[in-house]
């Protein structure tokens, strides 16, 4: 469960603010600025997301790339991330 947690944890905490805020937002009849900035956070949240979510890297399936490149008399940077 620690794990999941730790994996998952922007996606939940993301949740968790989208309830509370569409609780306190949406509970007396909601008016129009109160549907947009209720919009505006769930827009945010999810661009924020897809902003920084893991993604594979374009050289990951060739390592003979990444050989070439370091050894092509220029510094290389070279970072090892795991996906979460």
């Amino acid at each position: 469960m620690q794990q999941y947690i730790n994996t998952h944890s922007l996606v939940l905490i993301a949740l968790a603010l989208v309830i509370i805020v569409g609780f306190f937002l949406l509970r007396d009849k909601p008016k129009w600025s109160d549907l947009l900035a209720f919009g505006v956070i769930v827009v945010g949240l999810a661009a924020a997301w897809f902003a920084l979510r893991p993604t594979q890297s374009p050289l990951m399936e060739s390592s003979a790339k990444v050989q070439a490149m370091i050894g092509a008399g220029k510094p290389v940077l070279l970072e090892f991330q795991s996906p979460y």
